[in-house]
C-alpha cells in the first residue's frame, strides 16, 4: 500500500515528493521473492541482502533506487495484516494506507521531528487530509492520545483548515 506524501496527496492536497513510501506485508520468505521480483520488473536496483537485513532489523525499512531516474522507493517491510483502503493513481487499481493510520505516522513523525521546520509539510499534510477527507475522528484521538501526540493534533485539527 502507499503510505508517505504519495498517500497524502492523494487523500489531501498534491504535493511534489522525490520518492515513493510504500509499505509491504512480508513475513514469509515466499513475499520476499515475490517483492525482489516485482522490484525488479518495475526497474528498481535491488540487493537482497539489504532487504533481508532489514527484516532482521527493527528499522524494516529499505530504500531502493530507480535505475533510470533520481526518484528512490522507501519499503517498509511490516509483519501486520496492512490496514488499507482501495484507490487508485493515473487509474490503475491499488491501496493506501488509511487516512487515520497515515495521520498517525505523521503525527509520530511531527514529535520527533528536529529542528522543528522538518516537521512542517507533515503538519500541512495531516491539516489538508482533515480538511478533504472524512476520518473517524474519535477512533483517531483515542489512538492518538496512546501515542501521546494528541495535543499535536487537536492543534493542528483546531488551526486554519
Amino acid at each position: 500500500m502507499f503510505t508517505g506524501a504519495l498517500a497524502a496527496s492523494y487523500y489531501g492536497t498534491p504535493r511534489t515528493t522525490m520518492d515513493v513510501d510504500i509499505v509491504v506485508e512480508a513475513s514469509r520468505k515466499e513475499s520476499l521473492t515475490r517483492l525482489v521480483s516485482a522490484l525488479e520488473m518495475a526497474g528498481l536496483e535491488v540487493d537482497r541482502r539489504r532487504i533481508d537485513a532489514a527484516l532482521r532489523s527493527s528499522f524494516r525499512i529499505v530504500t531502493v533506487k530507480d535505475a533510470k531516474t533520481p526518484f528512490t522507493v522507501a519499503i517498509i517491510l511490516s509483519s501486520a495484516k496492512l490496514d488499507k483502503r482501495p484507490g487508485s493513481i493515473m487509474g490503475l487499481p491499488t491501496f493506501y494506507q488509511t487516512p487515520e493510520g497515515l495521520i498517525l505516522a505523521k503525527l509520530r513523525m511531527i514529535k520527533a521531528a528536529v529542528p522543528r521546520e522538518r516537521a512542517l509539510k507533515d503538519e500541512d499534510d495531516v491539516r489538508a487530509i482533515l480538511k478533504h477527507t472524512r476520518v473517524q475522528m474519535n477512533a483517531l484521538r483515542k489512538q492518538a492520545r496512546r501515542n501521546n501526540t494528541l495535543s499535536i493534533l487537536d492543534a493542528i485539527a483546531s488551526s486554519d483548515l
